[in-house]
């Protein structure tokens, strides 16, 4: 004899749905994306190159050919002024000639030693026979002035008014 009694049959439960998605899924939707965007900017970052070590490079080659003098210190002078064109706004650099393009290349350094110091040879050098001076100086005051360059974007507003300025006094001086 079977009991009437009110039993339901065996049921499944309900089937599992799609939204809202598990955590998993949303660190993954989101995550990777992330992820890999700042993985791609580490790698430009690092292999990123600047001017600074693009110039230092380039100087450390004309440093170690085999010219003579007076080639080194021309190839010298064209580097100094590729990386001014490449950093300061070119309506200030590309005009400069003589001592108004040492005071120039004076003002990151805050002293005289292009204008007064081993850095003459720059303007004197295509005008001699033979260069007899003291490279070693000269190049290590320029190495000195690629590490002190501004950064991108910060170039044109620093140095255009002491340069300028010293340009300006110099002039006054040279007159009197």
């Amino acid at each position: 004899m079977e009991p009437n009694l009110p039993l339901r049959d065996i049921h499944l439960p309900d089937p599992i749905s799609g939204w809202p998605p598990a955590p998993g899924w949303w660190l993954l939707l989101f995550g990777v994306p992330i992820l890999s965007a700042l993985l791609a900017w580490l790698w430009r970052f690092v292999r990123r190159k600047t001017v600074k070590k693009l110039a230092l490079a380039e100087l450390e080659s004309i440093v170690q050919s085999e010219t003579d003098a007076r080639a080194k210190v021309q190839q010298l002078a064209i580097l100094l002024r590729r990386i001014s064109l490449s950093v300061y706004p070119r309506e200030e650099v590309a005009s400069l000639v003589g001592e108004q393009w040492l005071a120039f290349l004076d003002g990151p350094l805050d002293d005289n030693r292009f204008s007064a110091g081993a850095g003459r040879l720059l303007i004197e050098a295509p005008y001699r026979r033979e260069v007899q001076a003291d490279l070693d100086a000269l190049f290590a005051l320029c190495r000195e002035w690629v590490k002190h360059l501004p950064k991108s974007g910060q170039a044109s507003a620093k140095p255009s008014s002491p340069i300028r300025f010293k340009i300006a006094a110099r002039n006054e001086k040279n007159q009197l």
